[in-house]
């Protein structure tokens, strides 16, 4: 059989059991908050194995090592150093968040935020925010749209069409329990897919000679291929650039789609060994980059040729080494990675509108006749209508911008975010101080922030080398202008600074709201008790 004959199999039986978990997370859903958030209904073990998928996504499997074909060795300091950064972040605002979101009965990361400032503002504008989080849509969709290129021959509409069909089918059908049961096993396939590239790179695969040889015909092909740095791109050329990729990924776990997640977990005394399950499960899978430079060293330069792209490096290898039911199969372990961040980002950036926009600010102003039975079950049919928005949208999207390597395509809808979340996100879930005045400066600071670096519109209006004492400091931020994980993280140090100055000369919130906050489950049951 042929391998477009192996794949359409494989992906028929793939389908079907999503479709078939989406059927079974719908009998899960007896109202809104099930939709949403799934609360309590899942064991460490899995939803480790879900977070960690979601994480993961296309941009792991298909940008991470294109993006090591391109640029060698170098790049393999990001594959555990992103891994370290988000486990990090999570580690240190899992607690806050779980508990908060469990008292005020959150369904999104932005009801979140607004409940826990007391601002129905900051709600409005994180929800405005996660809006940019469809070009992250978009580059799970662009992912889909390469794999069913190569593994079935199909044209790039025709694949485009089914990622989006058989993603909006089961999101509608099950909401955040079809999102975390596709996810879960999804991520099983995909951890058996991070081991198997793991193993190939260890014993340089295809190439004679294991390790030695495959520098040495990296080096042959180019110089910058080789060394801790690659000094022909600023993603890769200094220890800075490097250090940004840890700094960078920090708020990534409480991202909308990422963070809603921990809610979905059963006991909290199981959140330390859901962290650690998740870090090892999600290094594993960072580890997938090192795919691309094998590619690199097995196929040559090959995929930089016209009407070629690096974002194929990871299926061409398999395609190069394996039999051809193998490499289908592995190939549908790739689209698993790719469904499973897909599906989660299109359930929180439904509940912009069903939950963030309507249940929280239309319905309070506009019909507080409803009764809150009445309520859930038009939030559940808004929900549900949004996905189809959403995903129109998305497509378009991902068709307009097929050609971006994923995983900066994916980083122009992450990096604003991640940049306005480091101050009330990140340092309001360790410090009791932050302010409302203090999170918006935070917020709107580090957005703007990495908008404005990112874009490189102050240099389009001002010369860099022009600024006299500040010119060395302007050409430095030019220079990295391209670079996502160093805007954001300039984002990110903008955005803490502001919290901390802000929050520190303006008025705090409420001590009975902050103590509410930052107790645990135990005390605030035993505080209402009394009262």
């Amino acid at each position: 059989m042929s391998l477009f004959a192996w794949s359409w199999m494989f992906l028929i039986v793939y389908i079907v059991g999503m479709l078939a978990f989406g059927w079974i997370a719908s009998r899960r859903i007896s109202n809104a908050d099930d939709f949403a958030t799934a609360r309590s209904s899942y064991g460490p073990y899995f939803l480790a194995l879900a977070f960690a998928a979601t994480t993961a996504s296309g941009a792991t499997f298909l940008g991470s090592p294109g993006l090591g074909y391109q640029f060698g060795m170098a790049s393999v300091w990001g594959k555990f150093l992103y891994p370290m950064g988000v486990y990090f972040g999570v580690l240190i605002t899992i607690k806050l968040v779980a508990n908060s979101g469990h008292k005020f009965g959150n369904r999104s990361i932005p009801e979140y935020l607004g409940d826990r400032y007391q601002s129905d503002g900051v709600r409005l504008l994180v929800s405005v925010f996660s809006l940019v989080l469809f070009f992250y849509i978009a580059g799970q969709l662009v992912s889909g749209l390469v794999m069913f290129e190569i593994m079935l021959g199909l044209k790039p509409m025709t694949a485009l069409i089914i990622t989006s069909g058989v993603l909006l089918v089961y999101v509608v059908l099950g909401g955040a329990h079809a999102d975390i049961l596709t996810d879960g096993i999804q991520g099983m396939m995909m951890l058996g897919v991070a081991v198997v590239v793991i193993i190939m790179f260890l014993f340089a695969s295809g190439m004679d000679g294991g390790l030695g040889a495959l520098a040495s015909n990296l080096r042959v092909q180019d110089e910058h291929l080789v060394g801790p740095v690659n000094t022909s791109n600023s993603l890769y050329d200094s220890w800075w650039a490097i250090a940004c990729v840890l700094f960078a990924h920090i708020p990534l776990g409480m991202l909308p789609h990422i963070g809603n997640k921990v809610w979905a977990l059963r006991n909290d005394g199981d959140r330390m060994r859901f962290v650690k399950l998740a870090f090892a499960v999600g290094l594993t899978m960072g580890m997938l980059g090192l795919g691309g430079i094998l590619a690199r060293g097995v196929l040559g330069p090959e995929l930089l040729e016209a009407g070629r792209n690096p974002n194929e490096a990871l299926p061409a290898l398999f395609i190069e080494l394996f039999p051809t039911w193998l490499a289908a199969l592995i190939g549908v372990g790739i689209l698993a990675a790719i469904m499973s961040t897909a599906d989660g980002l299109v359930v929180s950036s439904s509940q912009i509108v069903a939950n963030d926009i309507y249940r929280r600010s239309i319905v309070p102003k506009y019909s507080p006749h409803l009764s809150d039975k009445e309520v859930d079950r038009k939030v559940l049919v808004i929900s549900r209508w949004s996905t189809v928005v959403v995903l129109i949208l998305c497509t378009w999207m991902a068709w307009a911008m097929q050609d971006m390597n994923i995983a900066l395509l994916v980083w122009v809808g992450t990096g604003g975010m991640m940049a306005a979340f480091a101050g009330p996100l990140v340092v309001g879930g360790l410090w009791r101080g932050v302010t409302l005045a203090g999170a918006y400066t935070g917020l709107v600071s580090g957005m703007l922030t990495f908008v404005l670096l990112r874009s490189g519109l102050p240099w389009q209006i001002v010369d860099p080398g022009s600024l006299g004492p500040l010119s060395g400091v302007a050409q430095w931020l030019a220079h990295y202008q391209i670079n996502p994980y160093s805007c954001a993280v300039v984002g990110e140090v903008v955005s803490i600074a502001g919290t901390w100055v802000v929050s520190k000369l303006t008025q705090p919130l409420p001590e009975t709201h902050v103590e509410r906050l930052f107790s645990g489950p135990a005390e605030t049951a035993g505080a209402a008790g009394g009262r």
